[in-house]
C-alpha cells in the first residue's frame, strides 16, 4: 500500500509540473509574445509581365507582391533553405552584371549577407543562379492569387 500512495504522489507532482509549464506558456501569450521565424530570402524578377516579389521564411512560409500565400511544400522548402548559403558569395560581392540582348528577366536578391542581381542568361554558367530561378517559377504557384 505505501508504494501505490509514492505512486500517486509521483503522478500528482508530474500533472502540478505539467499545468504550471502550461500555465506559463499561456501567460507568455498573454504578455504578446509573438515569434517571428526569420527571412530566408527576398527575390524581385522583373521583365516581361508583372513584377514579382517573393519573400520565404524558415518555416515555409511565402509571400508574393504583399500577399501572404500558402506554405511551401516540403521539397521547395528544402530548396529555399539551401539557398541562403549557396548565393552568399555572390550577396558579399554584390553582383550586378548587365542584361544582356535575349535577356528576358532580371533577379534582384536580398539576404541576410547583402543583395545583389542577374539577368536570367547567368544562370547557363553559374548553378547556384539557376536553381534560385527554377525555386521562383516553382513557388509562383504558391503564392494564390494574383494580386
Amino acid at each position: 500500500m505505501i508504494g501505490h500512495d509514492a505512486c500517486m504522489g509521483c503522478a500528482k507532482r508530474r500533472w502540478a509540473a505539467r499545468a504550471a509549464a502550461a500555465l506559463a506558456a499561456a501567460g507568455l501569450t498573454g504578455c504578446g509574445l509573438d515569434v517571428q521565424t526569420p527571412d530566408l530570402f527576398l527575390v524581385t524578377r522583373t521583365g516581361q509581365g508583372k513584377p514579382l516579389t517573393v519573400l520565404v521564411t524558415y518555416d515555409g512560409g511565402v509571400t508574393c507582391n504583399g500577399r501572404r500565400g500558402k506554405t511551401l511544400p516540403d521539397r521547395l522548402l528544402l530548396l529555399a533553405r539551401s539557398l541562403p548559403g549557396q548565393l552568399e558569395s555572390d550577396a558579399q560581392k554584390k553582383l550586378d552584371p548587365p542584361s544582356p540582348a535575349g535577356s528576358v528577366y532580371r533577379f534582384k536578391v536580398s539576404l541576410q549577407y547583402g543583395t545583389f542581381s542577374f539577368p536570367d542568361t547567368s544562370a547557363a554558367h553559374r548553378p547556384e543562379l539557376a536553381r534560385l530561378e527554377q525555386f521562383v517559377l516553382q513557388a509562383e504557384p504558391s503564392c494564390g492569387a494574383p494580386g
